[in-house]
C-alpha cells in the first residue's frame, strides 16, 4: 500500500477525532496575555492549563529582558549549532548557574526537554547496558528507551520491590555482557502528581550498582526548600547521577539542562545527538533564562505563593469530596468516573457554561471509565480563581453523577449541539 494511502486511511488514534475535536477538546486556542485568566471562543476562562508554576511568564523584569534580548540580539544570533559557531559566554554563564542551583558541578544547556532526554539516553548507553524505568515515565524517556538496541525492563510505579527484582534481572545480564545498568525515574510524574521515591531508588544504590537519570521537570523551580526540586526536597540531590529539568514548567521559558560530574557533561556535550546536530539556543532564550533563574533565586516569595494556590486549591477539593489521589506536588488531578462521551460535554460545560478551562484526560492514558481533569495552580491565580473553580467543580460533579452528560439527556440549552467523542 502506498504511503499516503495509508495514512488517509488511518489518521492515528487522535487524529481520527479531529472533525469533531480539533480547535475545542485538541488544540484549542488560548488568547491574550498569558495568565490565570485568557480568552477562549471570544469568552474569559479561568486557565488551569499552563505550566507557568511560578508566574513568571508574565513577569514585568523578565519581560523586559526578554525584550532587550530580543532588541539587542535578534532572534538568529548565534547562527549555527553550538559546537560549530553557536557558543557565548552567556550559554556558559547560564550553564554554570544552572549547576550552582541544583549542587552539581557541571550543566549542559540544551534547546528542548523532549528531544535532549531520549537523545541523552540513547547516547549514555551502549548495547551491552540495560535500562530499568518507572513505567508512569514520561513520553520523552519512552521513547529514548526505545531507541536502545540493549535490555531494558520496566519496573511497577514507585514500587520499590518490583525494581529490585528488574536490578536482579539486570545485574545478571551486565556480568555477561560487562555493561552497566541504568535507572530513570522522575521528580514528579506530571499527569497524577506523585513523587518519584528519589530517596527509596538512591536506597537502593547499597545492594546494586546502577547510574541514576532523574527528569524533573515539573519539580524544579517547585520543591525543595531552595527550589531545587524533588531530590533536594527528599534530600537525596547528591545521589542523582543526572539531574535534568526543562525551563518549560517553572522557568515559562525555551530550553532544558542537564546537570552531574563533569567528565559526564562533557561527554553529554559532544555525543548528545539532538544538540550537536541543532541549531544554538538563541539569545533571547538565553538571557531572558538566566532572568528567570534570577527570579528564582531571589524572590522565594514566588514559591511561597505558588503553594498558598496549591494548598488553597487541593484541600478546598477535598473538603468537597473529590479525589486527588496521592498527589504530591502542585500537579492537582481530580478523579472521576464516567464514559468518553461524557468526558466532553463536562468539558464543554466547564469551558462555556463555567468559564474553567482544564485538561482532561481519558482512556487510552487512564483506565476505562475514569475521568481525570488535571489542574495546574500558578502563584498569578488568585482565592477568587479558587472559589470559582471548587463551586464550577462541584456543580458539574453533581450533574456527571446525575446522568445529566449522557448524549439521551444533553439539552441545547445547557450545552451547544457539538458532537461528543465515542
Amino acid at each position: 500500500m502506498d504511503i499516503f494511502e495509508r495514512i488517509k486511511s488511518n489518521p492515528g488514534p487522535l487524529g481520527r477525532y479531529s472533525d469533531v475535536a480539533e480547535g475545542y477538546y485538541i488544540f484549542p486556542r488560548l488568547e491574550g496575555p498569558l495568565g490565570p485568566r485568557m480568552k477562549f471562543n471570544g469568552k474569559e476562562v479561568i486557565v488551569w492549563s499552563v505550566n507557568n508554576y511560578l508566574g513568571l511568564a508574565n513577569h514585568p523584569e523578565v519581560r523586559q529582558a526578554d525584550a532587550e534580548a530580543a532588541a539587542d540580539w535578534g532572534m538568529a544570533y548565534p547562527m549555527g549549532s553550538r559546537m560549530m559557531s553557536g557558543n557565548t559566554e552567556y550559554h556558559a554563564q547560564l550553564e554554570d548557574e544552572l549547576a550552582e542551583f541544583v549542587s552539581k558541578p557541571a550543566a549542559l544547556l540544551v534547546n528542548f526537554g523532549y528531544q535532549a532526554v531520549f537523545s541523552a539516553i540513547d547516547a549514555l548507553v551502549s548495547r551491552n547496558d540495560v535500562i530499568v524505568y518507572d513505567s508512569a515515565c514520561h513520553a520523552c524517556i519512552v521513547d529514548g528507551v526505545r531507541l536502545h538496541i540493549g535490555n531494558r525492563f520496566v519496573f511497577e510505579h514507585n514500587d520499590m520491590s518490583s525494581l529490585e527484582k528488574m536490578l536482579i534481572r539486570a545485574n545478571e545480564i551486565t556480568k555477561k555482557t560487562k555493561g552497566g545498568i541504568l535507572v530513570i525515574s522522575e521528580g514528579v510524574f506530571g499527569m497524577r502528581g506523585m513523587q518519584g521515591d528519589l530517596k527509596g531508588i538512591c536506597a537502593l544504590k547499597e545492594k546494586y550498582d546502577f547510574r541514576l537519570l532523574v527528569d524533573d521537570a515539573h519539580g524544579f523551580g517547585t520543591l525543595g526548600a531552595t527550589g531545587a526540586g524533588a531530590g533536594e526536597e527528599q534530600g537525596v540531590q547528591d545521589q542523582i547521577d543526572i539531574y535534568f529539568s526543562t525551563f518549560a514548567k517553572s522557568m515559562a521559558g525555551i530550553g532544558a539542562f542537564f546537570a552531574a560530574d563533569p567528565e559526564v557533561i562533557h561527554y553529554l556535550k559532544y555525543n548528545i545527538r539532538s544538540q550537536i546536530f541543532a541549531k544554538s539556543l538563541p539569545m533571547p532564550f538565553v538571557m531572558g533564562s538566566l532572568k528567570r533563574l534570577d527570579l528564582i533565586r531571589r524572590s522565594p516569595e514566588l514559591k511561597n505563593k505558588l503553594w498558598d494556590v496549591v494548598n488553597k486549591l487541593q484541600s478546598g477539593l477535598r473538603e468537597r469530596g473529590f479525589n486527588l489521589g496521592v498527589t504530591q506536588s502542585c500537579v492537582t488531578p481530580v478523579i472521576l468516573s464516567g464514559t468518553v462521551a461524557e468526558a466532553t460535554y463536562l468539558v464543554e460545560d466547564l469551558r462555556d457554561n463555567f468559564g474553567i478551562f482544564c485538561s482532561i484526560v481519558i482512556y487510552p492514558v487512564v483506565p476505562k471509565g475514569v475521568l481525570l481533569l488535571r489542574l495546574i495552580p500558578t502563584a498569578a491565580h488568585t482565592d477568587e480563581d479558587i472559589e470559582v473553580t471548587l463551586d464550577a467543580f462541584t456543580e458539574v460533579a453533581a450533574k456527571l453523577k446525575a446522568g445529566e452528560y449522557n448524549h439521551e439527556k444533553v439539552s441545547a440549552r445547557t450545552i451547544s449541539a457539538r458532537p461528543a467523542l465515542t
